[in-house]
Order: structure tokens, then C-alpha cells, then sequence
């Protein structure tokens, strides 16, 4: 009877751990400016039981892994404010550059790209495991006049010039 059990354990762990599974996956990313160029930036995203459980076990942390990528393609420092299951919400000052010229201020954010959480994620471990999509679902970048700009599953969001008076 034991060994009955243990076979059929086996079996089942066999087929959770060689069935790759979505990993992780970026609902939306919402980054909202003030008119010095400070961001705050929200990231929604859903975890696979793997992910869960690598995050509960301590083996990856998602909010310290985007933090590093905003680090890595902004190169300013990245101010964690808050981190639940699905959700991290981080500031970064000096974001957006700002400038006034003809009385108008003029805006400028820079391309961000999510290729860096990929490799970081391919460093693990349990990579081959499991299938991460680091592309938001909606990108939204919105500016302090309340102008927006909305990107639709791109890794990679260019850089963009807002001009309000």
C-alpha cells in the first residue's frame, strides 16, 4: 500500500514539475508623472502556482526582480513603496526629464525594456520550468496635464515627448 502511494506521489510530482507552466504574467503597468518628473509606477501581475510557490519559499522575489530591471534601464535608484500577491507599486525621481521653453513645459520619458527581467529569470534554476510573459497586457504612461499614452503586450515602450502649457 505504501509503495502504491509513494508510486502514484511520484508520478504526479513528475508531471507538475516537467509540465512547463505559466510562470508569471504582467496584467498592466501604470506609470503616472508629476510635473518634476517623479514616477509612480504600479505593476499588476499574476503568479502560477510555481511562481507562488518559489516566491513563498523565498526562491524569487517578483517586485525585487522589477526593481533591479527599472534600476538596470533607468540607472537611478528605485524606491519600493509597496508589494502584495499581485501587485508592486515603486517611485523613481528624475524619471521623466522636464523642461520649460515658450511657455510650454515639455516632457520626456525613456524607453523602458522588460528583456532584462528575462534574463534575469533564465539565471534561475527553475527556468526551464516555467514561461514568463514580461510584457504588460496595457502599458499606461500618464502625464501631470492627465494626457495618456497606452501600449498593448510591447516588451519594450518607447521613449515619449509630451508638450502641455
Amino acid at each position: 500500500m505504501i509503495t502504491k502511494r509513494l508510486f502514484i506521489t511520484s508520478i504526479v510530482l513528475f508531471c507538475l514539475i516537467s509540465v512547463p507552466g505559466q510562470a508569471m504574467t504582467a496584467e498592466s503597468l501604470d506609470i503616472r508623472l508629476d510635473d518634476q518628473g517623479r514616477a509612480q509606477i504600479t505593476f499588476d501581475y499574476s503568479l502560477s502556482f510555481f511562481e507562488n510557490l518559489a516566491v513563498f519559499l523565498r526562491i524569487a522575489d517578483p517586485a525585487q526582480e522589477l526593481k533591479s530591471a527599472l534600476e538596470y534601464n533607468f540607472g537611478k535608484p528605485v524606491q519600493v513603496i509597496s508589494v502584495s500577491n499581485g501587485q508592486a507599486v515603486f517611485t523613481v525621481d528624475q524619471f521623466a526629464s522636464v523642461r520649460d521653453q515658450d511657455g510650454q513645459t515639455i516632457v520626456r520619458t525613456p524607453s523602458m525594456s522588460f528583456l532584462e527581467a528575462e534574463k534575469v529569470l533564465k539565471s534561475y534554476w527553475f527556468a526551464p520550468l516555467v514561461k514568463a510573459d514580461f510584457s504588460p497586457s496595457v502599458t499606461t504612461v500618464t502625464f501631470p496635464d492627465g494626457y495618456r499614452e497606452q501600449f498593448s503586450d510591447q516588451i519594450e515602450i518607447p521613449s515619449i515627448t509630451h508638450r502641455y502649457p
